[in-house]
């Protein structure tokens, strides 16, 4: 099948993971990312799985891998802050920042347009339409839907299906490691560290500077902290200053005042201390609400869902980045070898649901404790 035009909505790493590689095929790209100020830098860490190394690979950016910080061993808290298990299996944590500055360098500006909010899409057959926010339409041979949990390609796709909440949220933090208080630097740095309690986990791990650099003194700390939130405390957190209600995450910088208080506090009553003084240090926490979803359909017609748009998968398997890049290399493959658009998406979705499938239900195993389940 010749290469065309596709419509990727998301600008985030499963809508350049798609856009990347099917430039290289010879596709014609027009990306179109809601955010006005572009996602650069609103990221933390991750481990890198296999299909996310091949996807560099695939760029020729293996050298994205290299900036992984090595943890020497995972440990585990008691409350008092005591290492009560050590597990020594080394393990390279990466940026997210990198990953995606390394896919959005390869998109020229024309190709990216932030700021651009789609609508809805409809395929009447022959090509698959966008429609955007200012009254707008672009048209094209394929549109992939990446646009992430409250996707809107989603509705025409699989309408009426809706994510899940699961009982419980992710805060998050990210700072130089020169920040840390001495005290927690003694006990984690250099470790892949845990806290479990009764509905919660806290964990974090260094990962490389914003410049890259994986040198001492020029890293930087991850930190994570899952608490069950009821739905009423959930929309208090996602409430902003100005009083503003948001539906699946707030960024950093955007929690009200009385959030931030509410979370210092709890991690002082609540977790080990040498975490309990990064949360307090913390000058911007972002959260991010944790949902179920499993689309009931993937594709229909000339359309694809791919990322958490089609499965969201708990971050506790280390596998939603790794996933997006499955999914983006096998749409690339099926289109490069399939005859006709609608074959290699029906192909696309034949191979993927069963592997979204089995990542979802992991993910609700691991996280089943922290939300009540």
């Amino acid at each position: 099948m010749a290469a065309r035009k596709v419509i990727v909505v998301g600008g985030s790493v499963g809508g350049l993971f798609a856009a990347a590689l099917l430039q290289q095929a010879g596709w014609q790209i027009a990306l179109y990312e809601r955010s006005v100020l572009g996602l650069g830098g609103k990221g933390a860490g991750l481990v890198a799985q296999p299909d996310v190394s091949r996807i560099l690979h695939e760029i020729g950016r293996e050298d994205v891998l290299r900036s992984g910080v090595v943890a020497r061993e995972r440990i585990f808290l008691d409350r008092q802050g005591n290492i009560i298990h050590t597990v020594r299996t080394p393990q390279a944590q990466m940026s997210w920042d990198l990953l995606f500055e390394a896919f959005r360098s390869k998109l020229p500006d024309h190709c990216y347009r932030r700021g651009v909010r789609v609508m809805s899409a409809i395929d009447d057959g022959h090509a698959a339409t966008v429609m955007l926010e200012d009254g707008a339409t672009d048209c094209g041979d394929l549109i992939i839907g990446a646009d992430g949990i409250g996707s809107s390609i989603r509705e025409f796709v699989a309408p009426g299906s809706l994510p899940q909440y699961a009982g419980y949220v992710a805060f998050r933090g990210l700072a130089p490691e020169t920040h840390m208080p001495a005290e927690s630097r003694d006990t984690l740095l250099g470790r892949f560290t845990f806290y479990n309690a009764h509905r919660m986990q806290m964990l974090g791990y260094l990962v490389a500077g914003s410049d890259g650099s994986i040198d001492p003194g020029q890293r930087r700390y991850n930190w994570v902290w899952y608490p069950a939130l009821t739905e009423n405390q959930l929309a208090g957190v996602l409430t902003s200053e100005a009083g503003e209600q948001r539906q699946y995450s707030m960024a950093a910088g955007s929690l009200s005042e009385a959030t931030r208080r509410e979370l210092v506090e709890s991690a002082a009553s609540q977790l080990p201390k040498v975490w309990a003084l990064l949360v307090e240090k913390e000058p911007n926490p972002f959260v991010q609400a944790i949902f179920d979803y499993e689309a009931p359909a993937m594709v229909k017609g000339r359309i694809a869902l791919l990322g958490d748009a089609a499965f969201i998968v708990r971050p506790h398997t280390a596998m939603g980045v790794s996933k997006a890049a499955g999914d983006a290399i096998t749409l690339r493959d099926c289109l490069a070898q399939a005859g006709s658009i609608p074959e290699a998406l029906a192909r696309y979705e034949k191979l993927r649901r069963v592997e979204g499938h089995k990542i979802a239900q992991y993910g609700r195993q691991l996280g089943a404790s922290f939300g009540g389940e």
